[in-house]
């Protein structure tokens, strides 16, 4: 079956409902609402409430539709995943949080927010509630401010040669979209690739303008904190950079890194979360019939083994080189 590129499919939305089910009731958060795949899918069993976020106030479009449909069992809310701290929960039981860390077809292909190379006029890749746009980016931060940025948050090789020449080109005219491009494509045009020569170029500056590296971290605190008992806390990543963080985050927090493995389990000391699976799930091949684009989708998830939260975690010193980076946007 061919891929049906207009429609959005919710990616590996079987295994999910497999691991928080649904079918037994329950409320839960899905912090990434998009296209109300997921949310959809756990109200169509009975007993169920949803909490949604999402920080792209376009959502609200398809959430009001929803809402309708599923009146007091629906909540939108128009925030970051950062701010899932900020909710007024009436001492409810969350059974499960969720996070789907892609982008859907349909915000991949508004122009106005420019995500895709593809795009025309200014370079904006704001996703909703931002400081600033690729815009400012491309055009205000010095040579290894965006180096940096490519390298680390694109994993791209030719990073250095790239901004070099935005520096320069930019001194003779603003650059937009289509001639960050063309920039692109002279600089690597001797090369063969798989993906468009400007992929990682806009993957990068996607994450940087959305302070993706900081909203995911403390999206997952956040999401810690607020689990009870037996919750659980479900990823689905898409690309190497937050897969990195997500299971880092897990294991910290499910196993004693500095206890002798000839210590007695009595005397271990306790983690926050039980880590069912160590290996990420991935789609069937006949997801990857379906739905091409669910190619690079990994889920991860862990189950919380109290109702509190004492823990410490080094996730923030870990990946402190990448926050150090996402800060370059305070000069903006």
């Amino acid at each position: 079956m061919v891929s049906d590129t207009t429609k959005h499919y919710p990616v590996l939305l079987s295994e999910l409902i497999s691991i928080i089910t649904p079918q037994h009731g329950g409320t839960f958060i899905d912090c990434t609402f998009g296209q109300g795949g997921y949310t959809k899918k756990i109200l169509s069993y009975k007993n169920t409430q949803v909490i949604a976020l999402d920080r792209d106030i376009e959502s609200k479009k398809k959430a009001d539709i929803i809402s309708r449909e599923f009146e007091d069992r629906f909540i939108f809310k128009n925030k970051r995943f950062s701010q899932l701290g900020n909710l007024k929960l009436k001492n409810e039981k969350i059974k499960s949080i969720i996070f789907d860390l892609g982008y859907s077809y349909t915000q991949i292909k508004d122009f106005k927010k420019g995500l895709s190379f593809n795009s025309t006029g200014d370079l904006n890749m704001q996703m909703g509630l931002n400081d600033f746009s690729a815009k400012d980016v491309i055009n205000k931060l010095d040579e290894n401010e965006l180096e940096r940025i490519f390298k680390f948050f694109g994993e791209e090789k030719e990073s250095k040669k790239i901004a070099i020449n935005i520096v320069k080109e930019r001194k003779t005219k603003k650059i937009d979209t289509q001639n960050l491009v063309k920039l692109i494509e002279k600089i690597k045009r001797k090369k063969n690739f798989k993906t468009h020569s400007a992929t990682k170029v806009f993957q990068a500056l996607r994450i940087f303008v959305n302070k993706e590296i900081s909203e995911l971290i403390n999206g997952l605190i956040s999401a810690s904190k607020i689990l009870k008992k037996d919750g659980i806390l479900a990823v689905v990543t898409f690309h190497s950079l937050e897969d990195k963080i997500v299971k880092y985050f897990f294991k910290s927090l499910s196993e004693n890194k500095s206890v002798s493995r000839y210590v007695p389990k009595l005397d271990q000391p306790e983690t926050l979360f039980k880590m069912i699976e160590k290996k990420p799930i991935i789609p069937s091949s006949k997801e990857l019939l379906e739905n091409l684009p669910s190619r690079s989708a990994k889920l991860r998830y862990v189950v919380k083994k109290h109702d509190f939260y004492n823990f410490e975690t080094d996730v923030f010193n870990k990946f402190k080189y990448l926050l150090e980076i996402e800060n370059y946007g305070n000069k903006l």
